[in-house]
Order: C-alpha cells, then structure tokens, then sequence
C-alpha cells in the first residue's frame, strides 16, 4: 500500500528539516509527507516514520529534536539543492554535523535556536503544536514563527515567485520540477 500511495499522490512538496539536538548537533532531513495543516495560526505539517535500513524500529533524530527543544526549520528544496538534499537523507550517527555532511550553510534563526540552510530561497522557523501519532507515523503540527524568503523567490505583495526558485517535488523515488505554471479562469 505504501508504494501505492507514493506513487499515487504525486507531486509532493519536501520539507527539508534542520534540528538541532539538545546536545547542539545539528541535524538535517528531507520528509515528502509535508503540507499545510491551518493558515491562523499558521501551521505546517510533517508525517515522520520511524527508522528504516540498519535503523528499523528506531525514532528519527528529527522528531527525537523536535520532541526535546520544541523548534525546528523546514526548508524548500530548489532545483540546485537537490543533491545535497538527496545526501542528507543518509542513515548516519546522531553526534554527526549533517550541515557539513552534505556541505550547505547553516543560518542562525531569528526566532528560534535552529538555523536555516543558507542557501534556500525559503524556510519556516516554527514552534511546536503538537504530535499526534497515526499508526507507526507522527504527525508533526509546527507554527511558524518567521518565514525567511531569498530576493529572488519574492513576487512582492507576500507572494512567491515559483518560477525563480524552482521547486522541486517527491515522485516515488524521483524528483519533479513544476513547471510550466499554467491558470484556468472560471467565468
């Protein structure tokens, strides 16, 4: 069923999550089970499964972050951080420095104790709501607290301009560019 689904509901925005452990390790990883969950307050949602390969039955770093600070950034993966965004999701140890793992720039947040991936054009500094757990999964219900967006993925007016940042989206094991962008007008 899982399978299914992934290749079924298609495409899927990545949610990038920087962490940082109550050590102070940072931690990076991308998660496809990602949208919007309320627009007042504003909050975003992640789905994070346990742990798979030599990891199986284990709590992803990320959500083990999220559990203890309460604060974590998503990051919009772009067209150019594809490879590095790929890399971070490696099984690797919980004391290794995923920010210089995959060899991007750590930001220091403005409303929270994590930082950002420099080199995205957006990212959500959140708090935690709460987590709910669905089955094997958690729901991960975070409020944004400040959204950090590159000159050049802003149209102005509190817009996004998709078409400069080139977001890319989890196709069952690929990846997919959007584009062309294209309305319909309903008369």
């Amino acid at each position: 069923m899982y399978k299914l689904m992934i290749g079924s509901v298609v495409p899927r925005p990545i949610a990038w999550v920087s962490t940082r452990s109550k050590d102070g390790v940072l931690n990076l990883a991308p998660f496809s089970f990602f949208t919007v969950a309320s627009r007042n307050p504003p909050t975003l949602l992640i789905s994070i499964g346990p742990g798979v390969g030599d990891r199986e039955g284990t709590v992803k770093d990320t959500l083990v972050n999220i559990r203890e600070t309460g604060e974590y950034v998503i990051n919009m993966v772009s067209s150019s951080l594809v490879e590095s965004m790929q890399q971070s999701s490696a099984d690797v140890s919980s004391g290794e420095n995923e920010f210089e793992l995959v060899g991007v720039t750590p930001n220091p947040g403005k409303r929270v104790n994590v930082p950002s991936v420099l080199e995205a054009p957006i990212a959500f500094e959140l708090t935690l709501d709460r987590i709910i757990e669905v089955g094997t999964d958690h729901l991960v219900l975070g409020t944004i607290e400040q959204a950090q967006v590159d000159h050049e993925a802003y149209a102005g007016d509190y817009k996004i301009a998709i078409e400069n940042w080139r977001p890319v989206a989890s196709l069952a094991g690929d990846y997919a560019l959007i584009k062309p962008a294209f309305s319909i007008n309903i008369k």
